[in-house]
């Protein structure tokens, strides 16, 4: 079967690419260059165009054209990279501490004195043990209010809370706003259901209620997505107000509210929660991987009361329960106030890397909230951050671009750069290596 001319033409332009003829960074004509040259219909050109971009081959930037990708770098610009490749780390934030495996012998020596350890290897109920359930949820009335125990379930980490909600209460092809930079653990649930993310304008990581009303007018939008306290990855913080708005619009086009509450705990004063504000429509999701260890998966969704058996079926078959031995140790460390003991750790260990992040960056604008392991340095004009993430990785450091993060067709110049995880006394040697590959 003859291959379409588009097709055709991708093809001979993919050859060039792989045989080094179009160098990494290299700009492509125009779509309406490409035409003629090629003696092709304009939408011809743009269809080529397009699929070179679907086989990760080229990158199209608003504004700027169509460039050559380095093959060398993951078409997510740089998500995929880890410190398995031999990279210092800037693309995952892993927070930890030095005493922590200090805290973990002295947590599970507990759990083990404890009567109940055969129940622990036995199947547990689907939303977790209802003791546990009960302390979770007293921890969590200061910020959400009053919380039937029966209304929260134990997920196996933030995400996989996240996940149950999406594969839950989300049907395939329905629509969810999303802010135009969002999490990219969400982003890849909602492709994963065939889920459609309408990007909401804002102003740094705070969602516009008026625009968040248009696009519902426009387009029949099932529920938003937020992260309201401590955005990832813009670390902004939505005021009251916006809250109320975002809430009334809801009420308005009768939208469910998904509260990613994931660094909720780095802001000492929160406004009231999204969840405390609208219950009956909103669903908090949060864990303990960033206050405590990542490689602990416990997390938890607090939902209304009529979602709650569709949710434990979700959990029954992804997961059946959150590891008893997980959610032990930790409930064990909530009322312990070992918790409370870490996220105040967490918090300053924040804000002295925020500090030295933006004495070695110096005049270059950086985003972040004061308390958070990770920050986001928006290029100067002209600056592309493909070829910044290229050069990076060449001299040992792996960070991401913007990609992963956005919702929107044009995708903005910027560098996250998570250092949560890189040791504090090396912090200062490796954001010196970006900004020398900035200038």
């Amino acid at each position: 079967m003859t291959k379409p001319k588009y097709v055709r033409l991708a093809d001979v332009l993919s050859a060039a690419i792989q045989n080094g003829k179009l160098a990494p960074g290299s700009k492509l004509p125009t779509h309406r260059a490409f035409a003629e040259q090629a003696g092709v219909a304009l939408a011809t050109a743009t269809s080529a165009y397009r699929e070179l971009e679907k086989r990760g081959l080229v990158i199209g930037e608003a504004g700027r054209g169509t460039f050559v990708r380095d093959l060398a770098l993951p078409p997510t610009l740089g998500i995929l990279q880890t410190a398995a490749d031999g990279l210092v780390d800037l693309v995952f934030n892993m927070p930890g501490g030095a005493g922590d495996t200090d805290m973990l012998r002295a947590g599970l020596r507990q759990l083990a004195s404890a009567g109940d350890l055969e129940a622990m290897l036995r199947y547990q109920p689907h939303g977790g043990r209802a003791h546990e359930r009960r302390i979770i949820a007293r921890s969590l009335a200061s910020i959400l209010g009053p919380i039937d125990p029966e209304c929260l379930l134990m997920t196996s980490g933030g995400q996989h809370g996240l996940a149950t909600i999406v594969l839950g209460l989300l049907r395939r092809g329905e629509a969810v706003a999303t802010d135009t930079l969002t999490y990219p653990g969400f982003k890849s649930i909602a492709a994963l259901q065939g889920l459609e993310l309408v990007p909401v304008e804002g102003r740094a990581g705070v969602m516009d209620p008026d625009e968040l009303d248009r696009q519902c007018r426009d387009s029949k939008v099932r529920a938003v997505y937020l992260m309201p306290t401590v955005h990832n990855p813009l670390g902004s913080v939505m005021d009251e107000m916006t809250r109320l708005c975002i809430i009334k619009i809801a009420q308005k086009h009768d939208l469910l509210i998904i509260e990613d509450a994931a660094y909720a705990f780095l802001e000492p004063n929160p406004p009231p929660s999204l969840f405390s504000l609208a219950p009956e429509r909103t669903i908090y999701v949060g864990g303990f991987s960033k206050s405590i260890a990542t490689g602990l998966r416990l997390g938890y969704v607090v939902a209304p009361a009529t979602h709650i058996d569709r949710l434990l079926e979700v959990i029954r078959a992804t997961t059946w329960n959150a590891p008893a031995i997980i959610s032990g140790l930790v409930t064990g460390w909530v009322e312990d106030g070992t918790l409370a003991r870490s996220e105040e750790a967490r918090m300053r260990d924040g804000a002295e890397r925020q500090q030295i992040c933006r004495a070695v960056l110096g005049k270059a604008t950086v985003l972040g909230h004061r308390n958070a392991g990770f920050a986001w340095l928006p290029l100067e004009k002209g600056i592309r951050a493909e070829p910044v993430v290229v050069r990076l990785k060449e001299i040992g450091v792996s960070a991401s671009g913007a990609e992963p993060f956005a919702t929107t067709v044009a995708v903005p110049q910027a560098l996250r750069l998570a250092f949560g995880g890189i040791p504090k006394e090396e912090l200062k040697g490796v954001l010196q290596l970006v900004r020398d590959t900035l200038n």
